[in-house]
């Protein structure tokens, strides 16, 4: 068995002083840049709630109808007492903090650095920004208490798919993830149904994750209905879980 093991140098086993200290100084920098992250996300967001995230595409204009229902959606949201975070950026997510900031409740932006495609949109009460994803995706997560998603590219894609895996997997407590669009998401549901759960990728159950609605007031009306029977504020042992997303 050991002639098999493979011998990987760790850092203290490099000989060149020079080239180990710079390696130790950058990863030790890295390790509190993102520590910063987290902390600074903690201080600003912790008490935001309620709050919906929603995500969607950068790339929709103000003239297109989902730019459109997205800031009738957040108006009524923030009208309703929920905090309505975006990504910051343009597109759907500026119209997600448009409005909110039009509304009673807060306006956050979640802004991510990019080589291209993301620049600040000016509807903020509460902005910040991230150079990681991954942190940036803790705080899209932790401080939600539903998720809608409007049509979008990858970067959408990513984001409904970790939150739905991370409820599916119990990492997280499950909240409403309400699509909208049934023309742009239905045939990906279509296959999910067909191929993930035809195929037992996925449990059955698995499929009621996802609710599918167009409607701005119904969308409202559809958060409200899942916190009818439970508390809206996590329960202690779902804020114990989410200390490990």
């Amino acid at each position: 068995m050991n002639e098999n093991r493979k011998n990987v140098t760790r850092l203290r086993q490099i000989m060149d002083k020079d080239k180990a200290t710079a390696l130790k100084a950058r990863e030790s920098w890295h390790m509190f840049t993102i520590m910063a992250e987290f902390i600074d996300s903690t201080e600003r967001l912790s008490n935001i709630g309620p709050a919906v995230t929603i995500f969607g595409s950068a790339r929709i204009k103000p003239d297109d109808p989902y730019y459109q229902s997205c800031v009738d959606l957040s108006r009524r949201l923030s009208d309703e007492g929920f905090a309505v975070v975006s990504g910051g950026g343009p597109g759907i997510m500026e119209a997600a903090n448009k409005g909110a900031y039009e509304g009673k409740s807060a306006s956050v932006g979640l802004n991510i650095e990019l080589p291209h495609e993301q620049k600040s949109n000016p509807w903020q009460n509460i902005s910040l920004t991230f150079r990681h994803f991954f942190a940036r995706k803790v705080a899209f997560v932790k401080y939600a208490d539903a998720y809608v998603v409007y049509p979008g590219g990858f970067g959408t894609m990513d984001e409904v798919s970790e939150v739905l895996t991370l409820m599916q997997t119990g990492k997280t407590r499950r909240i409403p993830v309400i699509l909208v669009g049934t023309s742009f998401w239905g045939g990906l549901l279509e296959w999910i149904k067909v191929q993930m759960a035809g195929n037992d990728m996925i449990a059955p159950e698995d499929l009621n994750l996802v609710q599918l609605i167009d409607e701005p007031a119904n969308i409202v009306d559809a958060i409200y209905a899942f916190y009818e029977e439970r508390n809206i504020e996590p329960s202690e042992e779902e804020r114990h879980r989410m200390l490990y997303l």
